[in-house]
């Protein structure tokens, strides 16, 4: 079945670009023209990567994503009209995938995108893990998907449970950025330390939010490991 992107930019004539090369390389496109009609895109239909403006009017692409990373892992590619380092490590930590600068090369896009799609793609299943992982007071169970933090129950991506659960299956262990990534790939990408750094912050964030406030501590110079979860 051909993949189906979502591209997302207030130029039409760049969506056509865009949509026109990635369906020449065998793939399924929409396109539409603010943050807005993004979102509900994709909640009509989850798209397996999101091409995404940065510069849109209205809502733009960083804001986007921020909404998007709160339930969703899909895939995003960031394109801007501008070429500052601010914009890059914004992007990445926001929880974009990779960066293209406009003007762009159609080609190049298309091969960016092709790349993130094979990291993406799902890996054979595992035998079902009916092991309960806990440390203090948080607990999560993998078969079931539940996370919780003193009963109080919390909603993970895929990948920030899967990051957690490493975290857990090796609570006094430093885990580099390599090791943390890995477990949430499976070992099978290589992605931007400061997009691990963003997921490491949403885990924080949600952590906090129901009364975690030391669950994942850094290491400076090495890594990071679980905090006491009291």
């Amino acid at each position: 079945m051909p993949h189906h992107i979502l591209v997302a930019d207030d130029d039409p004539h760049i969506r056509e670009v865009i949509c026109f090369a990635l369906e020449k390389a065998g793939m399924k496109t929409t396109g539409v023209a603010d943050g807005a009609a993004a979102l509900q895109a994709i909640g009509r239909r989850a798209p397996d990567l999101v091409v995404l403006d940065i510069g849109m009017p209205e809502m733009d692409g960083l804001e986007v994503c921020r909404r998007l990373r709160h339930t969703s892992d899909v895939p995003v590619l960031f394109l801007s009209a501008r070429d500052e380092e601010i914009d890059r490590i914004l992007g990445l930590e926001m929880g974009g995938d990779d960066y293209v600068t406009k003007p762009f090369s159609p080609r190049e896009l298309v091969a960016r995108v092709n790349v993130i799609l094979r990291r993406a793609r799902p890996v054979p299943p595992e035998p079902a893990d009916d092991r309960q992982f806990s440390h203090g007071k948080l607990a999560l169970a993998p078969a079931s998907h539940a996370a919780s933090f003193d009963g109080k129950a919390l909603s993970l991506t895929g990948i920030e449970f899967s990051i957690l659960k490493g975290f857990l299956a090796r609570p006094a262990h430093v885990l580099d950025r390599d090791a943390v990534m890995a477990s949430a790939y499976a070992g099978n990408i290589h992605v931007a330390g400061r997009t691990v750094d963003s997921h490491i912050r949403n885990i924080r964030a949600k952590l906090a939010a129901v009364g975690c406030l030391d669950a994942i501590e850094t290491v400076h110079g090495v890594g990071f490991r679980l905090g006491r979860c009291g």
